[in-house]
């Protein structure tokens, strides 16, 4: 079974994919397929864990691939506090909101008066989130994992996928 975590980015994706490299009966990985376009982009082996916050704006090819037979994580973080980390990368290269802002809104981010950023910030997490919630209504597999509840959170999700033993390493 495949497990998708879906996010808005900035909430913990990539530490929940380096914990799930612990186990013994998924792969894991963060944005693995990012740069591959039409099916590839969505073409996860088998048992493969993927944290990807761009698979927000794949969730049609998620359903029509994997529909019911894969686990999704919503993986959320208070929404002031993600925006206010995206609102300090707008300057950093492949910045998703200066795409969401550009490419989507159609606003130049550079005619933004730099206050007013936080509001384009909160629009695309609150974006995001609304995507993910309406995918998952339907979904029979399926949990949330808060950041502000991370602990407890992350031991249900792993008794949810059914994970086995932690991988021992030897040094």
């Amino acid at each position: 079974m495949n497990v998708f975590i879906l996010c808005t980015g900035r909430c913990g994706s990539m530490s929940i994919s380096r914990a799930c490299k612990e186990l013994d009966n998924y792969t894991s990985g963060h944005e693995t397929r990012i740069t591959k376009l039409g099916d590839e982009r969505i073409n996860f082996p088998e048992n493969h864990i993927e944290a990807d916050n761009r698979l927000a704006w794949f969730l049609g090819r998620l359903d029509e691939k994997y529909g019911n037979n894969a686990f999704y994580v919503h993986l959320t973080r208070d929404t002031n506090k993600t925006a206010q980390s995206y609102n300090i990368r707008w300057q950093h290269v492949g910045s998703i909101l200066k795409a969401y802002t550009q490419g989507i809104l159609t606003t130049p981010y550079q005619i933004i008066n730099p206050s007013e950023r936080i509001k384009y910030s909160l629009d695309y997490c609150e974006t995001i989130d609304a995507n993910i919630k309406h995918f998952l209504k339907d979904k029979d597999k399926k949990c949330t994992i808060a950041l502000e509840s991370l602990e407890e959170d992350f031991l249900k999700f792993w008794d949810l996928i059914g994970a086995k033993e932690i991988r021992i390493r030897h040094y």
